[in-house]
């Protein structure tokens, strides 16, 4: 499972990163793709909380924090549930086509 999970991960992290802009898109949606996809390459948030005044680095920072102890598969389920709310047919994008499908 892990490997199909793996493959539809990149897959949806290309889209997200090289498909069209989605509009409509909130800071709170973004927040929880980036995460995500912190959880699941990187594992728990380490370093230190930004300053309050540091709003952008602060707000990533905060997002990633809440995700703690999440696994790396189940962040990577998440994240593609994420893109599936907003469009279920994702796979099907017509921006897939370009994807470098190993």
């Amino acid at each position: 499972m892990s490997s199909d999970l793996d493959a539809r991960f990149k897959k949806a992290v290309w889209l997200i990163r090289n498909g069209p802009p989605r509009p409509g898109t909130t800071n709170d949606t973004k927040l929880a793709y980036y995460a995500h996809f912190k959880q699941a390459t990187e594992g728990d948030v380490r370093g230190d909380q930004p300053w309050a005044v540091q709003f952008e680095a602060r707000a990533k920072y905060d997002a990633w924090a809440k995700l703690k102890g999440m696994s790396g598969d189940e962040a990577k389920a998440k994240y593609i549930a994420l893109l599936e709310e907003g469009d279920a047919a994702w796979e099907n994008h017509l921006a897939l086509k370009d994807y470098p499908d190993p």
